[in-house]
């Protein structure tokens, strides 16, 4: 098993950042300050081209930690950030960007896709959080949550049907198909976000995903707007759900 190598840290207005890597991926740990040890933990996945310290994730992460206490921890997907892209990678991406210049449907691609990401990217999602659960300060008696968009729903919704250790977890904004019989899988509480006006994923395919899942705790957030029309308090709901799920600090933003 790979171990977890810290290379860089910084801290600032009470959260402490670190660069790590488990092998060849590469990923970052937000925490509270030290004195917080055992805190529950959030594994959060990113979008598609994008990487684990995009400012969305920064965000986010900065807000689980100072609303919730908890730890998070981001990686960044195969082919992203810094880690290289396959051929496949470069095929498939080439083609999104020819489908989408000529405003035709970039759904399938993207589906199939990101089902390909997700067969890399789910083992190295359970080594980098038995490489966490390796760190004192969060152990293996803690719970831990997923919270993940688009790609990143893509890759957690296979990674939460087979990690017993996920026991709650946040999607949203992308297709049913190939995530369908995973969704199923799943019966831990799960809130969801769905763009109402979202000009890629049809709303009746958005329903669609949240209704497979076999959760009997589960909640539907949708909202007016395009697909990249999220609204910012949505982070806020998620750190809440995560507070009562996973436990953490009463202080999540009102």
């Amino acid at each position: 098993m790979n171990s977890l190598e810290f290379t860089t840290r910084t801290s600032s207005n009470g959260v402490v950042e670190r660069d790590f890597t488990v092998g060849e991926v590469t990923g970052a740990l937000w925490s509270p300050a030290p004195g917080s040890d055992c805190a529950p933990l959030v594994l959060m996945g990113h979008g598609g081209g994008n990487h684990r310290k995009s400012p969305a994730m920064v965000g986010r992460a900065q807000r689980l930690v100072a609303g919730g206490g908890f730890h998070v921890a981001t990686i960044d997907a195969p082919g992203h950030g810094g880690r290289p892209r396959t051929a496949h990678d470069e095929r498939e991406i080439a083609l999104m960007q020819r489908t989408m210049a000529a405003g035709e449907p970039v759904g399938p691609i993207v589906q199939r896709y990101n089902a390909h990401l997700a067969g890399r990217a789910v083992p190295e999602w359970r080594a980098t959080l038995d490489a966490l659960q390796e760190l004192p300060e969060i152990g293996t008696g803690g719970p831990v949550g997923y919270f993940g968009l688009n790609m990143g729903t893509a890759i957690g919704v296979p990674l939460t049907a087979i990690e017993p250790r996920i026991t709650a977890a946040v999607f949203g904004l992308f297709w049913p198909e190939s995530l369908v019989r995973a969704a199923g899988q799943i019966t831990v509480p799960i809130e969801f976000a769905l763009q109402w006006d979202d000009e890629h994923i049809p709303r009746a395919s958005g329903l669609a995903l949240f209704d497979a899942f076999a959760s009997k705790d589960k909640t539907l957030h949708a909202n007016a707007g395009r697909h990249k029309e999220l609204p910012r308090f949505e982070a806020d709901s998620a750190v809440h759900f995560f507070v009562r799920h996973l436990g953490g600090a009463a202080t999540a933003p009102a």
